[in-house]
C-alpha cells in the first residue's frame, strides 16, 4: 500500500424526488472517469463547509438552490484511486428550490434506487448503492 497519496475531499449529494427517485449525472467528454454515472457535487475549496460546498455545486450544476438544513448525512465513500484518496461524504436531500436543470451540458436521470447499478459508475460511487437501496 503506498503512502504519501493526498486525500482529496469531494461531497456528493443523493437529491431524491417524491417519487423515490435518485438523481444522476453523467460525466461530460474530456473529464476524468468521462461518460461514467455520479451522484452530483465536487470539490471542498478551502475554507468551506461540506454542506457549503454543496450548496454551492448544486446551485453550479442543477441550477438549484438547497439549504443546508435539508442535507443529511448519509454515508461516506473512502476509496483509493492511483494518485489520491478519495474521502466522499453522500448527503441525502428531499427538498430544494427552482427545477433541476443541466447547466453544465451533462445528462441526467432520475432512477430508482434497484436500477441505479445499470449505470456505470466510478469505483467509489458503487458502494453507495447498496445502501441507497436499503434506504429507499
Amino acid at each position: 500500500m503506498s503512502m504519501g497519496n493526498k486525500t482529496v475531499l469531494v461531497v456528493a449529494c443523493a437529491l431524491v424526488d417524491v417519487d423515490g427517485r435518485v438523481l444522476i449525472a453523467k460525466r461530460p467528454p474530456g473529464r476524468s472517469l468521462a461518460g461514467l454515472w455520479e451522484f452530483p457535487g465536487g470539490k471542498v475549496e478551502l475554507g468551506e463547509t461540506p454542506e457549503a460546498a454543496l450548496v454551492r455545486e448544486l446551485h453550479e450544476e442543477l441550477g438549484i438552490e438547497v439549504k443546508p438544513a435539508c442535507l443529511a448525512p448519509f454515508t461516506f465513500a473512502s476509496h483509493a484511486y492511483e494518485t489520491f484518496h478519495l474521502l466522499m461524504p453522500l448527503y441525502i436531500c428531499r427538498k430544494w428550490d427552482g427545477d433541476v436543470t443541466p447547466r453544465e451540458g451533462q445528462d441526467i436521470a432520475w432512477v430508482r434506487a434497484v436500477r441505479l447499478s445499470d449505470y456505470p459508475m466510478p469505483p467509489a460511487d458503487i458502494p453507495l448503492l447498496a445502501m441507497l437501496r436499503d434506504l429507499l
